[in-house]
């Protein structure tokens, strides 16, 4: 079953030559990583406010052509690890395709996870990533998984589980968690309370990231993909992080009042 578009025309632009060229324009790198890309953390906004972000991390990155793709759970809809199992997900002028080789494998070694579409029906986070990974890499395949379990333990046997399913699978495969930073605080105490996010995550500390955001009441929405997913980037060997681009929302609009943040890491 395919899922089509939801957010086109709101969050990006709605045909396939102007989405085209919009990702284009935010695919800058400084650099380019030297080992292969792990896990990749990049934000969801509207392309205007987080694409920039969103579009150097992702070219500096080195991804395999077969990613796992984590989000949070906007909704409140599905299961609380649901997977989306097979067909493809839809954007304009094209589709991303759904590994469910792969799909298939993750349901049976990892319990936990539901094959469930409720939860992505209506969820943005994931789709708006979708057009940049296929600009990078058209044969991509992805396996979608939204994530909205609050357990720290379940998200550390999950992700722990994930991570050694990946890295026996018979070939490579990345994994991208999209979340957005602080929501709705002035530009200077998103930078402040994005950099005690950012501090564990530098240092693959997954259960570190998960307390910061509690006890300093951070507003990151992809709290739970992320801690799930450092989990699996230790067990598939990761060693380093990086900080590969940061930005609020008042450096486009001028709001420096109420602005949401936009980080994007890279581990290998």
């Amino acid at each position: 079953m395919n899922r089509p578009a939801v957010v086109a025309g709101q969050f990006y632009p709605g045909t396939a030559a102007e989405l085209d060229h919009a990702v284009d324009q935010c695919l800058v790198a400084e650099s380019r990583e030297k080992r292969p890309t792990v896990l990749a953390m990049v934000p969801h906004a509207g392309y205007v406010f987080s694409g920039p972000v969103c579009g150097r991390t992702l070219a500096e990155a080195d991804l395999h052509s077969t990613i796992v793709l984590l989000g949070p759970n906007h909704t409140g809809l599905g299961a609380s690890l649901s997977l989306w199992p097979d067909g493809a997900w839809e954007l304009p002028g094209a589709e991303v395709p759904v590994d469910d080789g792969l799909a298939d494998i993750l349901l049976r070694e990892i319990p936990q996870l539901t094959a469930d579409r409720d939860a992505h029906v209506r969820e943005h986070s994931l789709e708006v990533v979708l057009p940049f990974l296929r600009q990078l890499q058209p044969k991509v395949r992805v396996v979608p998984i939204a994530v909205a379990e609050p357990d720290p333990a379940v998200l550390q046997s999950v992700g722990t589980a994930l991570g050694r399913t990946l890295a026996d699978h018979e070939s490579p495969v990345s994994m991208v968690v999209s979340s957005d930073m602080s929501h709705y605080v002035s530009h200077e105490q998103a930078r402040e309370l994005d950099a005690m996010a950012l501090e564990p995550v530098l240092h693959l500390d997954p259960g570190g990231l998960y307390s910061a955001v509690r006890e300093h009441h951070i507003s990151m929405c992809g709290v739970l993909p992320m801690t799930l997913a450092l989990h699996a980037a230790r067990e598939m060997g990761a060693t380093k992080a990086r900080l590969a681009a940061y930005a609020t929302s008042g450096e486009a609009s001028g709001d420096y009042e109420q602005v949401v943040g936009y980080a994007g890491v890279l581990v290998s």
